[in-house]
């Protein structure tokens, strides 16, 4: 994501009254200049950036930020800043090929082209700043976005849950500008494809090899649940195996029961019975949700992620609580304890539906009834 903006305050070297006791970075360390790159949409990809730090007298903390701006430009009004590590204390940031990548568009490189940007460091104490007095070009190759995004995208075709009726289409989550997800079934080599419309004229998509193309068709190696990313900034996607979704109860360190997958984003186990556990201070009544996946289409080792509470609670529902009890989000790490819910006393030892809403409807989230 971009930091916070700094206030270009007035046009050359110097952003506000210059401060005699704070100088300018003097040298740019990495990447060199002149650096050429081809960015990669690995969501890990990421460019190291280092500079030396500056000699602030009479004490006092210096803040960096870098700026990039057109080969053109001055740096008057750069075109992306961004603060360094640490909240701009050290004299580095590690910047993803994502941002590179929404970097050198700024700069007027188009997708999948090669261009030059530039970029300085400002470093500031107070509301006065000074630009370093080296100035680095870095090339970059863009990554094959797409210069108009879809504002929606659905499944569709044969190999899709809704079949080759478009109209029985599969939405997708819009989880920012441009990206979206699905928890979508799918067939295993029968052909799909995205659209950005369930009717009328639209837009095709397709993927290959890890990148969002238009106008084809795809397939998957097997049967099941996969969990869809599509990220047409940076024309990249992801497919996982979703094998199961588990009901796991904290107190027991295990999971229960599986919620069947029922269609369009829908997980749920009826009439299930979970027995709360005594413990000398009461009964514990502690939950949440295990997903057992594998990454690249299900070529991947088997791995436990979890769904846990978006807003974090330690207390227990009633008929009352708000929806956003229940809302989810997903973690990479599982635990026994954290970001757990409790069960309503009204379900202690009485058969229920548990049910998971993984759609585009509304936020993700879970209910529990009779």
């Amino acid at each position: 994501m971009i930091s916070s903006v700094i206030s270009f305050l007035a046009c050359g070297d110097n952003m506000g009254d210059t401060d005699t006791r704070l100088s300018g970075v003097k040298n740019l360390v990495e990447p060199a200049s002149g650096r050429a790159i081809v960015l990669e949409p690995s969501a890990s990809a990421a460019l190291y950036f280092e500079w030396d730090y500056v000699t602030v007298a009479e004490g006092g903390m210096t803040v960096y930020q870098v700026a990039f701006d057109r080969p053109d430009g001055d740096f008057s009004s750069p075109t992306y800043v961004l603060y360094a590590d640490n909240n701009g204390m050290k004299n580095s940031v590690s910047v993803s090929h994502k941002q590179l990548n929404a970097i050198a568009g700024k700069a007027g490189v188009k997708s999948s082209e090669t261009g030059a940007v530039k970029w300085a460091v400002f470093s500031s104490k107070g509301l006065k700043a000074v630009k370093s007095g080296q100035e680095n070009t870095l090339t970059v190759t863009r990554l094959a976005g797409f210069e108009d995004l879809p504002v929606d995208v659905f499944v569709t075709g044969e190999g899709s849950e809704g079949g080759a009726d478009r109209s029985r289409s599969h939405r997708m989550k819009a989880v920012a500008g441009g990206e979206f997800e699905v928890y979508t079934k799918l067939a295993g080599g029968k052909p799909f494809y995205f659209t950005d419309a369930a009717s009328g004229t639209a837009r095709e998509f397709y993927t290959d090899n890890g990148l969002i193309k238009e106008n084809g068709t795809v397939t998957v190696p097997v049967d099941g649940i996969y969990r869809i990313t599509l990220d047409f900034n940076i024309g990249a996607c992801t497919y996982t195996l979703v094998n199961r979704i588990m009901f796991y109860f904290c107190p027991e360190g295990a999971s229960l029961f599986e919620l069947p997958y029922e269609g369009y984003g829908i997980f749920r186990a009826k009439g299930q019975t979970v027995t709360f556990k005594q413990e000398s201070w009461g009964r514990d009544e502690r939950y949440k949700f295990r997903m057992f996946i594998k990454e690249n289409a299900g070529a991947g080792a088997e791995r436990e992620v979890e769904w846990g509470t978006l807003n974090a609670t330690d207390s227990r529902p009633n008929a009352t609580s708000p929806e956003s009890y229940y809302y989810l989000r997903l973690i990479e790490s599982a635990s026994q304890w954290d970001d757990k819910w409790k069960l309503m006393s009204d379900f202690d030892g009485v058969p229920v539906d548990y049910t998971v809403y993984l759609n585009a409807d509304g936020p993700y989230t879970h209910t529990i009834s009779k």
